[in-house]
């Protein structure tokens, strides 16, 4: 598929997507690419229709979130961000973003990840980190969480103590720890009030997938 088919997507700010996305994701990695991308700018839209924000800055911030592949088992993890939002500094000031603005999508993506732990200031970032958490919990977070840890060689649980009831949590060897781990604490710190409440009722979608899993085991 090409990048021109692909920026449809992203209307109405489809010719900044197809100059954006030859530079967005690395191929080969089914959790970070451009149907993450896609899904991330949907939620996006979704929430800035109740909470407002500057629709090009939060399309770059979108389209270049994930522009340096870290992977999750990679010591250098918590610099993803960071070395995202430098690469995409450079990006825009090449095609001549005023410096303001590259700024601002620069301190988005800085602030998006999990795992920088960082705040966001601007609502284009408060947005960004929601709609990036979004696609991490409910179904599709459930299939990113099995794909990467498959990618990671891990197990699907512990076969003798699945909710980890007598053992620490090993989210790096039982993909279904990292429900407990990281996925179910999501939904708490969301930015804004629209994100929020679009990430109760994935949570409780989360929550449902892990309950028919036990069923089933």
């Amino acid at each position: 598929m090409s990048f021109a088919s692909l920026a449809a997507a992203f209307a109405p700010l489809e010719a900044l997507a197809e100059m954006l996305l030859p530079h967005a994701f690395a191929p080969g990695d089914g959790s970070h690419d451009a149907a993450h991308l896609i899904r991330v700018w949907k939620n996006a839209l979704r929430i800035r229709a109740g909470e407002g924000g500057d629709p090009r800055l939060l399309a770059a911030a979108v389209l270049l979130h994930d522009c340096v592949a870290v992977e999750k088992n990679s010591p250098q993890r918590a610099q993803a961000s960071r070395l995202a939002a430098e690469k995409a500094a450079g990006l825009l000031a090449g095609h001549g973003w005023a410096a303001a603005e590259i700024e601002a999508v620069a301190h988005a993506i800085l602030t998006h990840s999990f795992s920088a732990g960082l705040t966001p200031d601007s609502i284009e970032a408060k947005i960004l980190q929601d709609a990036d958490r979004l696609d991490a919990i409910g179904m599709v977070g459930a299939a990113r969480c099995f794909y990467i840890a498959g990618r990671m060689g891990s197990g699907l649980y512990d076969p003798l103590d699945p909710l980890a009831e007598n053992r620490a949590l090993d989210d790096k060897a039982h993909a279904i720890d990292h429900f407990e781990v990281k996925l179910f604490k999501l939904a708490d710190g969301f930015q804004t009030a629209t994100g929020r409440a679009l990430a109760l009722e994935r949570q409780q979608r989360l929550r449902d997938i892990r309950a028919m899993l036990l069923d089933e085991i």
